[in-house]
């Protein structure tokens, strides 16, 4: 089997590391100029407005937020953990659990909606639950492919522990660079509204346009610098093993420097594709809940782009493993990788997502276990106490979204560990064989079952 491999590999292409130069670097240029021009901003006009936030609203106290986010974010923490340790002991059941969850899910939607005296509801959730059945049969004997890819993955992010340190770092910056924006963003509606005589203001569509395109390619770009710095980690575990076995392994800080520097344009590049869809598509939405324009094209604009972005996210996803493990240029990277599945005639397993649901179902749970403990806390301190009636509800959202983006930022590693996986072995099975022999017999095992054709 391994000498067919080996005979077989010549007929698809590989990737090569590239040389150690900025690519793409006009694209880090002007991401780097945004970031200021925010900065500006702040400085130059946010000052007063800071001041005023300050000392605006004295009699209130909300430090308690503040102490249960603390406190709901260390026992995310320690959930992740555990969810971590679950996932490599039950991979192949959470996978099964998810696809049944999301059958369950369609079809309690359906029977929900039609004793709410909602038809179309019901219909539509009849449709999705049969879709979905027929999808979880369809995809079923591919489940063992999908664990082993998981499994890989665990074991790749176990060995390179520091990679989550990095993450959670990113994480951190994305939310003080929420904090900076929105100071920005309050700003600029100040200095650019004009109001007429009956107090009806127009807001600077340019403006708008270019704030949220600021906002989404930051966001963007922190996301993808975890991508990309995970891809290196798992193809130098892939290739040079010995040079990732360990929490901070000079795996975790070589990606991490090359995704910030001779990569960081290549990065910035595909980030601010995707980030012009969604500020074209914030504008669109914010007109059509403002009833401005003609609201069947909003919509159908809304539809395409939506479609528009998904296409570039899953490109972008292919595209940043070739970046992290190579260092190609964007275009370069995803042209290759594409061409990889193509002379692999891996369309159809690329297609299949079924780690993602897993993920998805990960997150799902954490956010509510944290929800759950957050009322709890609740219910025994006063940190709630400025919410008056409402302080159960808002400590459970408050719990589940600081449960769920933890937990969730723990999973966009293993995604994207999985990503990487998935190339690789399409890439370089022979490499796999020979550095990590069981984890490749257990895959290729469960390659050959799920697709027997394209062995």
């Amino acid at each position: 089997m391994a000498g067919r491999s080996l005979l077989k590999q010549e007929s698809w292409p590989k990737g090569e590391t590239q040389p150690s130069a900025c690519k793409d670097a006009i694209f880090a240029v002007l991401f780097i100029s945004q970031v200021v021009g925010i900065a500006a901003v702040v400085v130059l006009f946010g000052s007063e407005f800071v001041v005023q936030a300050i000392d605006g609203d004295t009699d209130s106290d909300y430090t308690g937020y503040i102490y249960a986010a603390i406190s709901i974010g260390i026992v995310s923490l320690i959930l992740s953990a555990l969810m971590f340790q679950l996932m490599i002991r039950f991979a192949n059941s959470l996978i099964k659990i998810a696809l049944r969850t999301s059958v369950l899910f369609s079809f309690i939607i359906a029977f929900t909606s039609l004793f709410a005296g909602n038809i179309i509801g019901f219909v539509l959730g009849l449709i999705f639950g049969a879709i979905s059945l027929c999808y979880m049969y369809a995809v079923w004997s591919r489940i063992p492919f999908a664990t082993s890819n998981l499994i890989t993955s665990l074991k790749a992010i176990k060995e390179n522990a520091g990679i989550t340190i990095v993450s959670y770092a990113l994480v951190i910056l994305a939310f003080a660079w929420t904090m900076l924006w929105t100071t920005a963003a309050i700003v600029t509606y100040e200095k650019t509204t004009v109001c007429d005589d009956n107090g009806e203001c127009t807001i600077n569509s340019g403006y708008a346009f270019l704030l949220f395109l600021s906002y989404f390619w930051t966001q963007q770009v922190i996301m993808n610098t975890i991508q990309v710095t995970v891809a290196g980690v798992v193809g130098t575990w892939w290739f040079v093993p010995e040079e990732a076995s360990s929490c901070c392994s000079s795996a975790v800080t070589g990606s991490l420097f090359r995704a910030t520097t001779s990569s960081f344009g290549s990065i910035c590049f595909g980030s601010l594709i995707v980030a012009v869809i969604q500020a074209v598509r914030q504008l669109a939405e914010q007109a059509r809940s403002q009833g401005e324009g003609n609201q069947l094209l909003l919509c159908i604009a809304d539809c395409l782009l939506s479609l528009l972005e998904s296409i570039v996210l899953y490109f972008n996803k292919w595209a940043y493993v070739y970046v992290g493990v190579y260092g190609y240029g964007y275009l370069d990277a995803g042209k290759n990788v594409m061409s990889l599945f193509r002379a692999r005639g891996w369309e159809a397993v690329i297609a299949d997502d079924l780690v993602g649901g897993a993920l998805a179902l990960i997150s799902l749970i954490t956010g509510l276990l944290c929800g759950a403990i957050a009322v709890v806390l609740e219910l025994t301190t006063g940190w709630f106490a400025e919410s008056g009636e409402a302080a159960e509800i808002i400590a459970f959202v408050l719990g589940f979204l600081v449960g769920y983006i933890v937990c969730a930022v723990m999973l966009n590693i293993v995604a994207a560990g999985v990503n990487t996986v998935i190339v690789l072995f399409a890439e370089a099975p022979a490499e796999f064989q020979t550095n990590h022999p069981e984890l490749s017999n257990d895959m290729r095992q469960a390659y050959t079952g799920a697709y027997p054709d394209l062995f």
